[in-house]
């Protein structure tokens, strides 16, 4: 990345560091040598979204990914304070529901399909030997159904342990990151808003209080699912009161402990305008704990002797997923019309239709609904999730028998509102396609205009004129997420109003209707779980192929670097926080280096570099950012980040940013999927966006390209020449305005993209097309 392969590395340690060509190992320390040599560093944080092999162990945490994803969509807010705590709640309501349902499916395959359902069938037990044991046939002393349910309260509860075990191990390697001191708060709002504040980027504090409290809401989830089925038994009208009035007790000190975990969920979340060091040490201890004794209690309430009690039919497993299905729905739709309120008191005077925005759109995408529609989503990873783990797990157990009688109807019914949801997607996708191949036919013609003078070549026409029509589909990705979400939501009410209402399977419930109607319904309902199924075995051989080879992990990786960029603020069992390493990373280095050197820097960044980049100018104090300046490229700031994130890399944000900086300037190509213009309004949009770059350099064989030129897209900047002309133009402007630095070296950063440096005393910065360093 700092094209030389003798290297060291200047600070840091194997997760994450800066480094250096050896030959600039010690540049400050050497007498003055040629006015505006420049010293290039690189950061590299690779290792922070992919590294050993437990990373594959974060597939399992991708709804609550998804859902700390929602907590940061949220529109703009102008004096809305309320509102905007009210969203938050929510998000993190759901997401404390998401939890729940995690481990209400481990308790479904655990609990009621084996230990009550196989186990308790002789014709099962039959076909799985190591459930003999559990069976009333052997008479052993846990064939009881109290006490095997007991039994198979380990596996839930394991899984909650080590969830809490992964929140807490990357708890205190990432959240636990001191940020830079920025002294006195000022006075106003920085210019980069939210993440110019100086506890954006340290929450350590709630990430430990919401992980008490998650790890209590598992805990009571798994003692439920014992207690309650118990209880209902001991409350038969012929049966002893002692057991009943434990019950009550035991069931009571469950719901008030519930209660405390909502309470905990609902407080005030981050404390951003300040960095808040302290812990609730007693919170966080205690009711974990609590709930483990209530686990315990219930456990040997369970394992009571109860000789007569038979286990037939299904635990109240319907109930209880109907409920948190009720639930995820209401608290989307409350959410939605939240966010409807903050994007409706938004300021006029954005500009629509830019790259990024569809046109005559809204700079927010899909009108400030986004966060909703991702919570949407989020909880139907989780109901597809614990769905396909049930049901593959009843098909292991049963076979074709027809043994047991399975998962609850409601997971049936969800998995049967696969195949019409994928039938939907199909016909979206055919349209983008149609779209996308009418817009490479009009772009050829605006592609012979760009390159002038040149032999046509019909197919190499062709071939770039098709790969900006498919650069534009990720603008589309609006559309396809709300289309999505909103039939998601439809789908989903529709199961669950039919799992209530019928207590039958689809195709059971269709067995009088119209004969299209019942092949519709047996087909959506053999298709769904078919479907499930896959997808649950999908995932465990790419989880299995993440934990073996280190290229799965770097992939899972890249995936990863959208959502795991922003603090886990809605649920603490999300995979880390990497910027919350990174950006500190970079401002400690920056700043140290400028306080001790007196020099300047050009901070550059390729794709999610550009990110990070911006996030640590932002955390810059006023000195500091005004001896750098900031070349990014391929990034999507405004693409992405500000379409989807609006709150924090809005216009109002970015424009604080480029009148921060010394000076800003932004590369793009039409050929690149990902990153875009910035388009900042008014007379900052020029000033930092370059024109497009040409992309391929050459259109036909010349002197310089006597082989074709390949189309780059989103990779390899650093061969444009633009890109040397900019630097050269950003340290040009960064002399003047400033004192000579103590030494006479210049130094470039970048975050993430492809190597570059430029500037006074080196500043530091790795570069990768995946946006994996800085230089």
């Amino acid at each position: 990345m700092l094209g030389d392969e003798r290297t060291v590395r200047v600070t840091g340690d194997d997760t994450a560091a800066v480094y250096r060509r050896a030959a600039d190992a010690h540049a400050e320390t050497r007498p003055p040598g040629r006015p505006g040599r420049t010293v290039p560093e690189a950061y590299v944080w690779s290792n922070l979204t992919s590294g050993n092999s437990s990373r594959a162990l974060w597939l399992l945490l991708l709804p609550f990914m998804v859902v700390n994803l929602a907590h940061w969509m949220r529109p703009v807010s102008h004096g809305r304070p309320r509102t905007v705590r009210l969203y938050g709640l929510l998000v993190r309501l759901a997401g404390l529901t998401l939890t729940v349902l995690l481990v209400a499916a481990a308790c479904e395959v655990a609990l009621d399909l084996a230990a009550w359902q196989c186990a308790g069938t002789p014709a099962c037990t039959a076909r799985h030997s190591w459930l003999r044991f559990l069976s009333p046939a052997a008479g052993g002393w846990w064939s009881q159904p109290g006490r095997r349910l007991a039994l198979a309260a380990l596996v839930p509860a394991a899984l909650t342990g080590l969830l809490c075990h992964l929140s807490h191990r990357t708890w205190s390697a990432y959240e636990s990151q001191q940020p830079l001191d920025p002294g006195p708060e000022p006075e106003e709002e920085p210019g980069g808003g939210s993440l110019a504040r100086p506890g954006f980027w340290y929450g350590r504090r709630l990430v430990a209080r919401l992980r008490g409290a998650h790890t209590a809401a598992g805990l009571l989830t798994v003692a439920a699912a014992v207690a309650v089925p118990a209880a209902r038994f001991d409350r038969r009208p012929s049966g002893p009161a002692a057991p009943d009035v434990l019950g009550w007790l035991l069931q009571g000190a469950l719901a008030v402990t519930a209660a405390v975990v909502v309470a905990v969920v609902c407080r005030r979340g981050r404390s951003e305008h300040r960095l808040d060091r302290r812990l609730d040490h007693r919170l966080v201890r205690w009711l974990p704990l609590c709930a483990l004794g209530l686990l315990v209690l219930a456990l040997l309430y369970g394992g009571w002797s109860r000789p007569d009690w038979p286990s037939t039919g299904r635990l109240p497993g319907d109930a209880t997923f109907g409920a948190l299905s009720l639930v995820q729905g209401a608290l989307v739709v409350v959410l939605a019309v939240t966010a409807a309120v903050l994007h409706r008191g938004r300021p006029a005077g954005h500009r629509p239709g830019t790259r990024g925005e569809a046109p005559g759109g809204p700079r927010a995408a899909l009108r400030g609904q986004g966060g909703p529609a991702v919570a949407m989503l989020a909880c139907a990873l989780g109901a597809v999730m614990s769905g396909g783990v049930a049901q593959r797990v009843a098909d292991w157990l049963d076979g074709t028998g027809g043994r047991i009688q399975g998962p609850p109807v409601l997971l049936t019914w969800q998995a049967s509102a696969i195949p019409p949801l994928l039938l939907l997607l199909l016909v979206l996708c055919g349209r983008l396609a149609g779209r996308t191949r009418r817009l490479a036919r009009a772009e050829r013609a605006t592609v012979r205009r760009d390159f002038p003078g040149e032999a046509a070549d019909r197919e190499r026409t062709r071939r770039i004129a098709r790969t900006r029509a498919t650069a534009t589909l990720t603008d589309a990705g609006p559309l396809v997420i709300g289309v999505t979400s909103a039939a998601t939501l439809l789908l989903g009410t529709a199961a669950l109003v039919g799992a209530l209402g019928t207590g039958l399977t689809p195709a059971q419930a269709a067995e009088d209707a119209h004969p299209a109607v019942q092949g519709a319904a047996q087909s959506a309902q053999a298709l769904g779980s078919w479907l499930v199924g896959l997808g649950f075995i999908l995932f465990v051989t790419w989880g299995r192929r993440a934990y073996e080879d280190a290229s799965a992990r770097r992939t899972i990786g890249i995936l990863w670097d959208v959502g795991t960029f922003w603090p886990r603020a809605a649920h603490p069992f999300a995979p880390p926080c990497y910027a919350e390493r990174a950006v500190p990373d970079l401002t400690w280095r920056m700043a140290t280096w400028t306080r001790a050197t007196g020099g300047r820097l050009v901070l550059s960044g390729h794709s999610q570099g550009s990110v990070l980049a911006a996030a640590a100018a932002w955390q810059l104090a006023p000195s500091a950012r005004r001896r750098v300046a900031l070349l990014t490229y391929g990034s999507p700031l405004t693409r992405l980040y500000g379409r989807w994130f609006p709150a924090h890399f809005g216009p109002d944000a970015l424009t604080g940013l480029h009148r921060d900086v010394v000076c800003w300037r932004n590369l793009y190509r039409l050929t690149d999927p990902i990153g875009g213009p910035v388009r900042l309004p008014g007379d900052g949009g020029p000033e930092v966006d370059r024109g497009p770059l040409k992309d391929p350099l050459a259109y036909g064989r010349t002197a310089q390209h006597p082989l074709p030129a390949p189309i780059l897209g989103h990779s390899d900047y650093q061969a444009d020449p633009a890109f040397a002309e900019e630097r050269r133009t950003l340290l040009a402007r960064l002399h003047p305005d400033l004192p000579a630095p103590r030494q006479e070296t210049d130094a470039s950063v970048s975050p993430g993209g492809a190597p570059h440096t430029a500037g006074p005393p080196s500043g530091g910065g790795a570069q990768g097309s995946s946006g994996k360093s800085s230089a």
